[in-house]
């Protein structure tokens, strides 16, 4: 075997931006075959991330492409441990790949997400480098896909939170203002649902159950308990879907009443709010 000399360790470095010690091991051990010094780094890179997998990395950014036609809208959250990774540049132009590729071929799940490959080298294995070059947690926490007559992505926080908002009823037409704040009001506001029919069962009879307990705490009738229960439901509704709650930009209106005045008839399909950390 010839020597690895300090022009290949540079080499590999520039091919693959791991340390200087770690590219002169992995040529030394790969006989100075570069295809198998890269492997090697890989594998380390794979043992970084599973000695890692314990750790938290509640920080990260949240990536959003939007179609031409914006019929529909594509959500990447890509989690970190530090706030310094996920301003690095490499930590943001993987997060871009990644969005841009799911984009491209629209795939059903993360995982399948995860499994597409750019210039032969799957998102999860570029992943893994990253994470074999920084040395910390990174991983792909939320994907989401979204379809409708209009999808409107809204970004808040430094990109920590990204919110997407599918619209009906446009009406042909632009109404790329109101969806922004219809994500505004949903970053502000967590709601649980866009109106009452939507909200998931299971959280209906909680709610139920804990008005129930704090009716019957408060002393009042077992007769009258299922009645006001109904209307502590009535002010959830009001309170936490979204179409019912006060408009933060107008408290003279609800969601649904604001949406009606931009376009008669227009309102929301479906959202999403997804948060890093």
């Amino acid at each position: 075997m010839s020597a690895i000399t300090a022009q290949d360790v540079n080499k590999l470095r520039q091919m693959t931006g791991a340390g200087m010690m770690d590219c002169k091991k992995a040529l030394s051990e790969a006989e100075g075959d570069f295809e198998k010094a890269v492997e090697i780094l890989r594998k380390k890179g794979q043992k970084v991330s599973a000695s890692r997998s314990d750790r938290d990395a509640k920080e990260g950014s949240v990536f959003v492409k939007v179609s031409e036609d914006k019929k529909e809208a594509f959500l990447v959250a890509l989690n970190c441990e530090t706030d310094f990774v996920a301003k690095n540049e490499e930590f943001q132009t993987l997060g871009k790949l990644i969005v841009e590729t799911a984009s491209s071929n629209k795939p059903a799940t993360k995982e399948a997400l995860l499994a597409l490959a750019v210039s032969g080298l799957s998102l999860n294995d570029r992943i893994v480098e990253l994470v074999g070059k920084i040395g910390e947690k990174i991983e792909v926490s939320e994907y989401v896909h979204m379809q409708g007559e209009v999808v409107v992505p809204y970004i808040h926080a430094g990109s920590k939170l990204g919110v997407l908002v599918s619209l009906k009823g446009v009406n042909g037409k632009d109404v790329t203002d109101a969806g922004k704040d219809v994500g505004m009001q949903i970053a502000a506001m967590s709601p649980v649902a866009v109106d009452e029919k939507s909200v998931d069962k299971t959280v209906i009879e909680k709610e139920l159950e804990i008005a129930k307990a704090q009716i019957l705490a408060e002393g009042k009738p077992e007769n009258m308990v299922e009645k006001i229960a109904q209307g502590k439901l009535q002010k959830f509704f009001k309170e936490s879907t979204l179409v019912h709650q006060t408009f933060v930009k107008d408290n003279t209106k609800t969601v649904a009443q604001y949406l009606d005045s931009v376009t008669k008839g227009l309102t929301v399909a479906e959202f999403k709010r997804v948060s890093i950390g």
